[in-house]
């Protein structure tokens, strides 16, 4: 092989590193804010939950 074709070769080489390096940070954070989404979720689940448990009180109370 040249040493043109080992240059490109490296070039290439890292390239792909540069690009799996940001994947893996890109994927990091979608899996930070994955988890920040979750928690959210859960507390709105959680207010739903009382909400609806207090609309129940008001039927069975005025039933």
């Amino acid at each position: 092989m040249s040493t043109e074709l080992f240059n490109r070769l490296e070039q290439k080489v890292a390239s792909a590193v540069e690009a799996l390096e940001l994947l893996k940070m890109e994927a990091e954070e979608l899996r930070e804010e994955n988890s920040q989404l979750k928690q959210e979720r859960e507390e709105w689940e959680r207010r739903l939950t009382a909400l609806l448990g207090k609309f129940d009180e008001v039927e069975t109370s005025n039933g």
